[in-house]
């Protein structure tokens, strides 16, 4: 198989939930850039929007395009009408792309239970919600492959892909507690996911992201960038690339058969030691 057609995501249709900043903008373009039809959900319908305008404006020939779906998702009702919005548009999702997420960084005397609140609801409860409403979708299109191959096989698996983080596998250093403990029962999630859906024709994967730049880590980077470079074995922190063609492999044909799986996207400083 040619490498146009073994990594090829032309085509197929995708939700990224986050899409307009930070990571998920990264991980949107990459889409875009690669032919996909992208739609876009935050909070921030301006960022959606602005986010879609400069995405349909890139001078590339191969490009595909971006559609925006505001939606709060850290309400199960919202949740529930972004599924039917792009249930009403679309008879297929190729790929959800679960990247909506908060962190909150405090003492831990004085960590609010208001934070544990915020962070389980949105970074675990709802990817639960939103994969859940989209299921059918997902199944959808992991049927019509099935379709195509004139047999029971399916070749081109509906595709969730969950942006966890390195902090799911580490203990941290900051005092984010909510944080790592909501990330590290998404990566439990997502491979119980992995079990129930894959006879569904629907794969699950987590990408354990380290440090990207981002809004989420913008104040960190600030304090402390020349400290996490330096403590990194490939000396930086990640690049829009970077996170863009993993995820591109993972919806691609070369990722068909990766399900359950826990991708460290962090240059390997994972397994530096901080003693």
């Amino acid at each position: 198989m040619d490498v146009q057609s073994l990594f090829g995501v032309r085509g197929k249709v995708v939700l990224i939930t986050g899409g307009a900043k930070g990571v998920g903008r990264m991980i949107s373009e990459a889409f875009v850039r690669n032919g996909a039809k992208v739609y876009i959900a935050s909070r921030d319908a301006a960022a959606c929007s602005a986010a879609c305008a400069e995405l349909n404006a890139l001078a590339d020939p191969a490009r595909g395009s971006a559609i925006p779906l505001p939606a709060d998702l850290s309400q199960l009702a919202e949740c529930q009408r972004l599924a039917a919005a792009v249930a009403a548009r679309e008879p297929a999702l190729h790929v959800l792309i679960n990247n909506s997420g908060a962190t909150w960084g405090e003492p831990y005397d004085t960590y609010p239970d208001a934070a544990w609140t915020k962070l389980l609801t949105l970074n675990l409860q709802r990817v639960f919600s939103l994969t859940q409403a989209l299921t059918p979708l997902l199944e959808a299109a992991g049927a019509a492959s099935r379709s195509a191959a004139g047999g029971d096989v399916v070749r081109d698996p509906g595709r969730v892909i969950h942006i966890g983080s390195i902090d799911a596998l580490r203990t941290p250093l900051l005092p984010t507690f909510a944080y790592s403990a909501s990330k590290a029962g998404l990566h439990h999630l997502s491979r119980h996911l992995a079990i129930e859906l894959g006879p569904r024709g629907v794969t699950s994967n987590v990408l354990a992201c380290g440090p990207f730049p981002s809004k989420m880590m913008a104040a960190t980077l600030k304090e402390f960038g020349d400290e996490i470079k330096g403590a990194n074995p490939l000396g930086r922190i990640g690049l829009p690339s970077d996170v863009g063609g993993a995820c591109i492999f993972l919806a691609s044909s070369a990722g068909a058969f990766v399900n359950g799986a826990t991708l460290a996207l962090d240059g390997g400083v994972r397994l530096m030691s901080k003693i």
